[in-house]
């Protein structure tokens, strides 16, 4: 694509899954990577294969919930690189979901981290990012949302309402620095098919999210990572402060 070779990206949540494929895909494409992640082992190894195919990765222990550890994120990219022009805030502690339920049962420790990583962390990545991609004169900042933000479900409290301030966030942002050149956007992922949802999710369930959609598939981490990489790129420019269902077309919406 038009517009990545050269270019320097963070990924916030880059060990597995959706930022995984997306430092794969970004790599592909000649973009030099900093990649964070709580899963150091993921992370490294990511970069470890980057590297080894000839592209440009370094990685760091990041909790995208600690501002420190954020700011050394981004560091890291400024520093081996000399600067950044993009920024995936990706990262979410998805193992919430488990015992997320409705408003008035929600244990407030679990909605408290639920906003800690999926909304504040994601304020962390754009507060450190900006500036920085600022320097460059333009750039995009990508954030991972969710259908959730606005279907109304009867349990997952934390996890929508982290989802509705993404993309609050994300609008804010775009309609903040737009003018400046820099694109703002969000993707709300359908059922992707990780390596973990592989491995855990029964056949039976897999079946009836498929008969949901209008797909003859689930969804893939590429499928994510292919949109990414198109808003971040030149094709992507007027492409800003948009939520995007990538979802084999299981949300119709305008």
């Amino acid at each position: 694509m038009r517009g990545l070779n050269g270019k320097v990206a963070v990924i916030a949540g880059a060990a597995t899954g959706i930022g995984k494929a997306t430092a794969l895909k970004l790599a592909e494409e000649g973009v030099s990577l900093t990649l964070g992640d709580t899963n150091v082992a993921g992370i490294e190894a990511v970069a470890q294969q980057i590297n080894a195919a000839g592209g440009k990765a370094v990685a760091i222990p990041c909790d995208i919930s600690d501002d420190a550890e954020v700011k050394a994120l981004v560091d890291l990219a400024v520093k081996a690189y000399g600067g950044l022009d993009f920024m995936h805030a990706n990262a979410a502690d998805l193992s919430l979901c488990m015992i997320d339920t409705h408003a008035v049962d929600v244990p407030l420790e679990l909605f408290d981290r639920t906003i800690a990583v999926n909304l504040r962390g994601h304020l962390l990545c754009t507060r450190h990012s900006i500036p920085e991609i600022q320097k460059r004169g333009r750039g995009a900042i990508v954030y991972t949302s969710s259908g959730a933000a606005y279907a109304g479900e009867p349990e997952r409290v934390a996890y929508a309402v982290s989802k509705s301030g993404i993309n609050a966030l994300m609008r804010h942002v775009a309609s903040r620095w737009g003018k400046e050149g820099i694109r703002s956007n969000a993707i709300a992922p359908g059922v992707v098919l990780t390596e973990n949802s592989t491995a855990n999710m029964p056949d039976e369930m897999r079946a009836m999210i498929l008969q949901m959609g209008r797909s003859p598939r689930l969804g893939r981490p590429e499928d994510i990572a292919s949109m990414v990489a198109l808003l971040f790129s030149d094709e992507g420019e007027w492409i800003n402060g948009q939520v995007i269902s990538v979802d084999g077309g299981v949300t119709m919406r305008a």
